[in-house]
């Protein structure tokens, strides 16, 4: 159940920002979904309780793409390998979902992760909007989702 990482790393990867927030670059992690989280499924997958700590892939896969991800970022200093669309929301450990990202941890989008799942296992949010919200501009999500 546990998922791998997959995909190529891309050569040069640019950081955006958005109201000082770190967004990735959208040519080299546009986000990537989990084909088996679906509406109809998430009672099973993102809203059971312990679902990210099954399919969270080994820390050995991650740290060695995160290494050659902080190089072809340009990132340096701490930071942590995150799943543009969440895995809470039903994102993939494909490398076009993942992205170093910079700055403290735990970090703002954490909350933000938290927030759009619980709204979303609620009733409150459609999971495709929400995936779509968190892909385009975490910073924005729950403004966009009207949660915020």
């Amino acid at each position: 159940m546990r998922q791998h990482v997959t995909g190529g790393v891309p050569a040069r990867c640019v950081l955006r920002h958005s109201g000082g927030d770190p967004l990735p670059d959208p040519s080299c992690t546009p986000g990537r979904l989990d084909p088996a989280v679906t509406q109809a499924t998430i009672a099973t997958t993102i809203c059971r309780s312990g679902w990210t700590t099954l399919i969270r892939p080994f820390s050995s896969e991650t740290n060695r793409v995160k290494k050659v991800l902080m190089s072809a970022y340009g990132v340096t200093g701490v930071n942590e390998l995150d799943h543009l669309v969440p895995l809470e929301l039903g994102g993939s450990s494909d490398v076009s979902n993942l992205w170093p990202e910079p700055g403290p941890i735990p970090n703002p989008k954490d909350r933000i992760e938290n927030a759009v799942r619980r709204a979303v296992c609620a009733g409150k949010v459609p999971l495709a909007l929400a995936q779509h919200a968190m892909a385009a501009d975490w910073t924005t999500a729950e403004r966009v989702l009207g949660l915020g």
